[in-house]
C-alpha cells in the first residue's frame, strides 16, 4: 500500500504565531497517524503571493507552461492525498498570503479547466483561525461565509468533493462581541495557566477537527 501523504500549509507573516503553532500541531497528528507530511510554511519559503505575468492563466492555451516557482508548488499539490491550509481568518476571508498562493499555483489547465480534474480525489480541510468567540451570530455566519467561498468556490470547483472548513474561534483569547450598531466590546485578555489552558484546548479542537475529517 502506497503511504498516505499530506500537504499543511502555513500562511502566517510571524513565525512565532498561533498560525505557525497550530500548523505544526497539525502536521505531527498527520505524521501520528502515518502520513508523509509536507510543511509547506509560504512566508518561511519566500512565496510572493502577487500574480505575475507568467502565472496570469491564457484562457487560449490551457497547456500554458507557468513560472517555475507556481509549477513547483503544483507538483507538492499533486503528490498530497490531503491537503490542510491552516491560516488567520482577514475580513472573513484568506490573508493575501494564502490568497495569492491560490491564485498563482491553483490555475487555469491545473487546477480547473479540464473535464476530468487533476485534483480530483483529493481531500481537504480548510482550518482558520479567528478572534470572534464561538457561539455568537457573527461567528455562524463568518464560517457559512468561508464555506461558501473556500469548500464551495475552491474546493470544490477544482474536482475536491471531500472538503471541509473548521474555524479555532477566540484565537486572541479574550471576549470580543460587536452587538447589533456595529459596537464592539472587548473584555479582559486571558492571563497565567487561564490563558495556557485555553490555547492547550484549542490545540486540542485542531487535532479533533482533523480526526473527524479523515476518520482517525
Amino acid at each position: 500500500m502506497a503511504e498516505r501523504t499530506a500537504l499543511v500549509v502555513v500562511s502566517h507573516h510571524r513565525p512565532d504565531s498561533l498560525t505557525a503553532h497550530v500548523g505544526d500541531v497539525v502536521a505531527a497528528r498527520l505524521k501520528e497517524a502515518g502520513y508523509a507530511v509536507d510543511l509547506l510554511d509560504l512566508r518561511a519559503e519566500g512565496f510572493d503571493p502577487r500574480m505575475t505575468t507568467a502565472d496570469q492563466p491564457d484562457w487560449d492555451d490551457r497547456e500554458k507552461i507557468y513560472s517555475a516557482e507556481a509549477r513547483a508548488h503544483m507538483a507538492r499539490v499533486l503528490a498530497a492525498d490531503v491537503i490542510v491550509p491552516v491560516f488567520p481568518v482577514y475580513w472573513n476571508s484568506l490573508p493575501a498570503l494564502l490568497k495569492g498562493w491560490i491564485d498563482r499555483v491553483w490555475n487555469y489547465g491545473f487546477a480547473y479547466g479540464r473535464s476530468k480534474p487533476r485534483l480530483a480525489g483529493k481531500r481537504m480541510l480548510w482550518l482558520g483561525l479567528a478572534g470572534a468567540p464561538d457561539g455568537d451570530d457573527f461567528a455562524a455566519w463568518m464560517k457559512e461565509t468561508l464555506d461558501r467561498v473556500l469548500r464551495a468556490g475552491i474546493s470544490f470547483y477544482t474536482g475536491i468533493t471531500e472538503a471541509a472548513v473548521e474555524v479555532l474561534f477566540d484565537a486572541e483569547g479574550e471576549p470580543q462581541i460587536v452587538d447589533d450598531e456595529g459596537n464592539l466590546t472587548k473584555g479582559e485578555a486571558l492571563t497565567g495557566p487561564e490563558r495556557t489552558a485555553h490555547y492547550e484546548r484549542m490545540d486540542r479542537q485542531a487535532e479533533e477537527h482533523l480526526e473527524k475529517f479523515l476518520g482517525l
